[in-house]
C-alpha cells in the first residue's frame, strides 16, 4: 500500500495496513543548523522546498514518509507583486519595508518572527482600483507559468510539468492550492483595515473579496482541466490568534462561506472529496463554517496555549471532519520524556479515526536533531 492510498483510507475512516508519518516542513534556519552539524548534507539543506527532492530526501533521513505541503500552486494572489524596497532606515538599523502586498512593515535586525506593520496602500476605492485591481486580473498564464516540481527540476506548464505529473507514477499524495478567500485580503488590508473597511464601504469589501475568489475559482478549475488527478485540495488562510478569529464568524460564514463552496463543488464534481485548510490559532469558531461549505481536514491543527485538538470537534462533529496535524512540535527542544508524553497523547487520537499526526507547524531551529528522529522512530514502532 503506497502512502497515497494510506491517506485516502485513513481519510476516509477505512482500514489501513500503517500510519504514514507525515511533517510540515522546516524553518530554513532549522536545516543550515542540522547541515552545520553533519546531520544532513549542505546541499539539500540549501535546496529545499516544500515537495521537491530535497524535502523527500531530508524525510527520509529523519525518518518522515512525506510532507502534507505537496501541492500544485497556481500563481494566485497579486501578479506582479509589488516592489519590494526600503522606505526609511531608523537609527537602531530597524527598516520601514515596502513590502510585496502593499504593506509597509517594521524589519528589525536579527529579528525572526512576523514584522510589524506600520502601514498600508489599499484604503479606498481609488487605491483599490489604482494600485490593486490591476494586479488581480484573470489569465489562463496564472496556471500556464506555474512551477511544477519534477525531480530535481522546476518545470512550467509550457516547458511539460502538467505533463510530468500526468505521467508520473506517485506513491505520495498530491495536492491543488486552492488560495486564499480572506487571508490575503486581511493582510492588503491589515486586521484594522479590513474591519473598519467592513463598516465604512461594504460594497468595497464585497468587491475585493468576490474579485479574489473568482481568480483562485477560475484558477482551480483550468488546473482541473488540464486532466491531472489530484489527491486533495488545500486552502490557507490563517485568521485566527490564540483567542479565537480575527474575523467575525457571522462575517465569514455570509461573506466568505459561499466562496468556499463553490470551490469545493467544483473539487467535488473532480472526485476530490478532501479538503484541507491551514489556519494556526484558535480556530473552533470557524470549523462549523469550513465544514458547511465543503472544507473537512483541518491543518496543521497548531496546539498552542488554547490546546488545539480533534478530539472535540470529532465529539461535535462526528465523522464529517478529519485532521492532519496536531502534534505540538514544542516538546522538539525538550527531552525524550516530553516527547514520549506527546505521543502517548497523539495514539489515543488516531483510535478516532480520520486522523494523520503531523507537527502543528514548521520544525523550528530550537527543535533538537535528536528528538525529531526520536519521535519518528517510536510513532514507527506504535503505529508499524
Amino acid at each position: 500500500m503506497t502512502n497515497r492510498e494510506r491517506v485516502k483510507k485513513i481519510l476516509h475512516y477505512e482500514s489501513y495496513d500503517r500510519m504514514p508519518l507525515v511533517h510540515f516542513g522546516f524553518w530554513n534556519e532549522t536545516l543550515d543548523l542540522w547541515a552545520s552539524e553533519k546531520h544532513i548534507p549542505e546541499e539539500i539543506a540549501k535546496n529545499w522546498a516544500d515537495g521537491n527532492y530535497a524535502d523527500f530526501e531530508i524525510s527520509k533521513i529523519i525518518g518522515f514518509d512525506f510532507n502534507w505541503y505537496n501541492v500544485f500552486k497556481p500563481i494566485l494572489c497579486l501578479w506582479p507583486a509589488f516592489e519590494s524596497k526600503i522606505i526609511e532606515e531608523l537609527p537602531d538599523g530597524t527598516k520601514k519595508i515596502l513590502n510585496g502586498e502593499g504593506v509597509i512593515i517594521l524589519q528589525r535586525p536579527g529579528a525572526g518572527s512576523i514584522p510589524a506593520d506600520v502601514d498600508h496602500l489599499l484604503k479606498d476605492r481609488d487605491s483599490w482600483e489604482k494600485l490593486y485591481l490591476p494586479k488581480l486580473q484573470w489569465s489562463k498564464e496564472r496556471v500556464l507559468k506555474a512551477p511544477v516540481i519534477a525531480g530535481r527540476n522546476v518545470l512550467t506548464f509550457e516547458q511539460g510539468g502538467m505533463d510530468f505529473l500526468k505521467k508520473q507514477e506517485r506513491s505520495e499524495p498530491l495536492g491543488i492550492y486552492c488560495g486564499s478567500l480572506y487571508g490575503w485580503i486581511r493582510n492588503w488590508l491589515t486586521m484594522e483595515g479590513a474591519c473598519y473597511l467592513l463598516v465604512d464601504d461594504e460594497a468595497l469589501f464585497d468587491e475585493i473579496v468576490e474579485t479574489n475568489a473568482d481568480i483562485c475559482y477560475q484558477a482551480v478549475k483550468t488546473t482541473l482541466e488540464t486532466g491531472v488527478t489530484f489527491d486533495f485540495g488545500h486552502f490557507w488562510e490563517d485568521i485566527c490568534f490564540k483567542n479565537g478569529p480575527l474575523i467575525s464568524p457571522s462575517v465569514f460564514r455570509k461573506k466568505i462561506g459561499p466562496h468556499y463552496r463553490r470551490i469545493c463543488d467544483l473539487l467535488n464534481s473532480y472526485g476530490i472529496d478532501i479538503v484541507s485548510v491551514d489556519c494556526d490559532g484558535c480556530i473552533d469558531a470557524l470549523v462549523p463554517i469550513w465544514l458547511d461549505n465543503g472544507v473537512n481536514t483541518m491543518f496543521p491543527i497548531e496546539v498552542g496555549t488554547w490546546n488545539g485538538n480533534i478530539k472535540p470537534w470529532r465529539e461535535k462533529f462526528g465523522r464529517s471532519i478529519r485532521g492532519v496535524g496536531g502534534m505540538n512540535k514544542v516538546v522538539f527542544s525538550k527531552d525524550k520524556k516530553a516527547v514520549d508524553s506527546e505521543i502517548s497523547r497523539l495514539l489515543e487520537l488516531v483510535e478516532l479515526g480520520g486522523y494523520i499526526p503531523c507537527p502543528d507547524h514548521r520544525i523550528p531551529p530550537d527543535a533538537k536533531w535528536e528528538l525529531v528522529v526520536y519521535y519518528c522512530e517510536r510513532m514507527r514502532k506504535f503505529l508499524g
